[in-house]
């Protein structure tokens, strides 16, 4: 009997399973890359004591360092919206309701609050030639930092344990992978806003994880010689 037409998967189907996590992952790198660039150039750039803000504000290069940073962030933002639309799509009918309700409520709130940072501190370097009072620059700086360090990295924690939850049960990520991915949050749900730089841990994560994924997609694209030849 012939072999029935759902039997061979087509090749647009073939196509488009290998390129969805290769969108992944191109996703996942760049905003790795953004953000940890962003976050150095604001962390070198803006003291860590609130008196120094009259310093920090008429100093161009540091100023221009800030500038930079705020400018990358929406695209981190875009570039992490869509590695959680390819990975969604990636998972398809076989994600569980409460884990992939968790993983997109928490990236988008991340998102969210990344975009509130930026906003503050660019509002903070768009005052600065009206030479705002030190209070207010107290102000602003500590809701920068409570804002992103305190809340918006324990929704990258809660991100990164809900998606290496969901990469586990479908065996899509290896045991290092899922070590890796619970270590991460474990360490930001408890260190972030307490550690210096620990806030790199989670871009660093997502370039692990995109990184692997865009392997794991060369390699099954290959094609399956073992079989050719004459009979």
């Amino acid at each position: 009997m012939a072999d029935g037409p759902d039997e061979m998967p087509t090749p647009a189907l073939t196509r488009q399973a290998i390129r969805t996590p290769r969108a992944a992952a191109i996703a996942g790198i760049a905003f790795s890359v953004l953000l940890t660039a962003a976050f150095v150039l604001m962390r070198l750039a803006v003291p860590r004591d609130p008196e120094d803000a009259g310093t920090w504000l008429t100093d161009g290069g540091k100023r221009d360092l800030v500038i930079v940073a705020l400018n990358l962030l929406p695209f981190a933002g875009i570039a992490f919206l869509w590695f959680i639309g390819v990975v969604r799509d990636r998972i398809g009918d076989s994600e569980d309701r409460f884990f992939a309700t968790v993983f997109l409520g928490s990236g988008l709130l991340f998102i969210a609050m990344l975009f509130a940072t930026g906003a503050v501190a660019g509002g903070l370097v768009l005052t600065a030639s009206e030479r705002p009072a030190a209070g207010v620059w107290s102000f602003g700086r500590r809701t920068i930092y409570t804002l992103f360090t305190v809340y918006a990295m324990r929704m990258a924690a809660v991100f990164t344990i809900s998606t290496t939850t969901i990469a586990t049960r479908l065996k899509l990520a290896p045991r290092w992978l899922t070590v890796l991915g619970f270590a991460t949050g474990a360490i930001l749900l408890t260190t972030a806003g307490t550690v210096p730089w620990i806030e790199l841990v989670f871009p660093t994560w997502v370039l692990v994880f995109s990184v692997h994924i865009l392997v794991v997609s060369f390699r099954t694209s290959q094609p399956d010689l073992s079989n050719t030849g004459a009979d």
